[in-house]
């Protein structure tokens, strides 16, 4: 680990800034602070509209707050620079960049005015090393925006904290310079808070009576799928059908015994919290109406099904619990007990498992108290499936939108393994990439830019959220 000075400015700080400090210091560094004299960042309209928000939402992570403690500037292996001031103090120097702006209000008018997908950068002596693309999970309230904009912030000066200790924070390509229009920052924020209200409208109205809405469906096909051809086309999919209080997501299919089953989250309206339920399909090719075969007093989604040892196990999503607890069933498919709880304390998002060169490992996205569950992969590995499991060093592995939360167990393609991931760059649920596995060990994690899945004639919705397949059954499931 390493000693590590944080520099923020005198006057006008920001409660993120003290959420760096606290992630820095739990991830193992000895972190101390000091102020610089630099002019405070001028933010009216950013911090007004912030203020009117806190009366329904609370703070955000962009509210003010006290500066962080001047506790010394000894002797340190990093600097990381908030004020973008600190250049040639003979110590190597990290700074951040919101959207190609060196501060935070200016960057949050960037994005706003250009309507560009916010993108953050952080630069080592000012060479670019590493880049983060959070994702957006609502795009009406500034101060959620801001939270995950900010969360992205954290997570991705942690990520260049934990490679420079381990010696593996490398220049990367440059990123595109800001292009901010002329005015100021209610100018570009007014619009865009109107667009967001209409766009709010038109899906409550398209929604109906329903909060949300998603729809599985299913496929029976011999050959070529959706990973190998990158596309939603030939055999037609089936929706699996449901009563309209209720509905089904996250499908994983098994098969055992030349018999297909399907698991599926199934959310009741009524109660508001996931369960898991199952279908098995009949003899005519089509599956029954999923029963439920586990439930806890919190949300269980995403039940990734799988073979060990001559057992069945399952580890479904339980991040509301911050735990993630490996099931294993005692009567397939009906009778589940839990078998080990694999991690606690963390809010880590659709765990998905691989077992390789003996070693077993986790690949999600971690959420850390703020900001979307989607966009910060992580990776968890132990000697064998019980643990004890440990946190890779390089976490969090990737800030990004479009390349962090899987959508589906590994797919082994020839020589190679691909893991989907969830498109998050537009909306939750937007579309799925399929991202090849370059490396995995615990020196490094490595994928491949994902290749999206495009549309096709077999599945007319707007993208897919989940994609597997176990013998000639395929499934998928997208926002209805």
């Amino acid at each position: 680990m390493s000693k590590i000075l944080i520099i923020s400015h005198a006057a006008g700080s920001r409660r993120w800034e003290n959420e760096l400090l606290v992630r820095l210091n739990a991830a193992g560094h000895v972190v101390s602070s000091c102020r610089a004299l630099a002019p405070t960042p001028t933010a009216r309209g950013l911090d007004g509209v912030l203020a009117i928000e806190s009366q329904r939402f609370g703070p955000s992570l962009a509210s003010r707050c006290e500066p962080l403690p001047s506790d010394g500037s000894g002797p340190a292996d990093l600097v990381v620079d908030l004020t973008a001031t600190a250049a040639g103090r003979g110590t190597p120097v990290l700074t951040l960049e919101f959207c190609g702006h060196s501060t935070f209000p200016a960057g949050v008018a960037e994005m706003l005015a250009s309507g560009r997908l916010p993108e953050l950068a952080v630069r080592l002596d000012g060479v670019a090393v590493a880049r983060g693309r959070p994702m957006l999970s609502d795009r009406l309230w500034l101060s959620r925006i801001c939270n995950d904009l900010l969360a992205g912030a954290i997570s991705l000066v942690a990520q260049s904290v934990a490679r420079f200790s381990q010696g593996q924070l490398v220049p990367i390509t440059d990123c595109s310079p800001p292009t901010l229009k002329n005015g100021g920052f209610v100018r570009h924020y007014l619009p865009f808070f109107c667009r967001g209200l209409v766009d709010r409208t038109v899906q409550k109205l398209r929604l109906g009576r329903r909060p949300f809405y998603w729809q599985v469906a299913y496929r029976l096909i011999d050959g070529p799928g959706v990973a190998e051809t990158g596309q939603l086309n030939g055999t037609p999919f089936t929706v699996l059908a449901d009563d309209g209080q209720r509905f089904y997501a996250d499908p994983f299919v098994f098969e055992r015994d030349g018999r297909h089953y399907l698991f599926v989250e199934e959310f009741p309206y009524a109660t508001g919290r996931g369960v898991i339920s199952v279908a098995e399909l009949g003899d005519d090719g089509r599956f029954a109406i999923p029963r439920m075969v586990l439930e806890e007093p919190h949300h269980l989604s995403y039940p990734q099904v799988f073979a060990q040892a001559g057992e069945i196990f399952m580890i479904p999503e339980s991040a509301a619990a911050h735990e993630l607890v490996l099931y294993r069933a005692v009567q397939f498919p009906d009778r589940w007990v839990r078998d080990t709880v694999l991690l606690t304390g963390r809010d880590f998002n659709d765990a998905t498992l691989l077992e390789s060169d003996g070693r077993f490992w986790l690949l999600g996205t971690e959420r850390f108290g703020y900001g979307s569950a989607s966009d910060t992969m992580a990776v968890y590995s132990a000697p064998s499936l019980r643990g004890p499991w440990v946190a890779h060093a390089l976490n969090p592995i990737a800030i990004n939108h479009s390349a962090a939360r899987p959508g589906g167990a590994f797919i082994r393609q020839r020589d190679a393994l691909v893991l989907p991931v969830q498109n998050g760059s537009r909306a939750y649920g937007g579309g799925l990439g399929l991202m090849r596995l370059d490396r995995l060990d615990e020196l490094d994690v490595r994928f491949a830019p994902p290749r999206p899945i495009g549309p096709g004639p077999a599945w007319a919705r707007v993208g897919i959220h989940t994609l597997n397949r176990a013998g000639n059954v395929e499934v998928v499931d997208s926002a209805g």
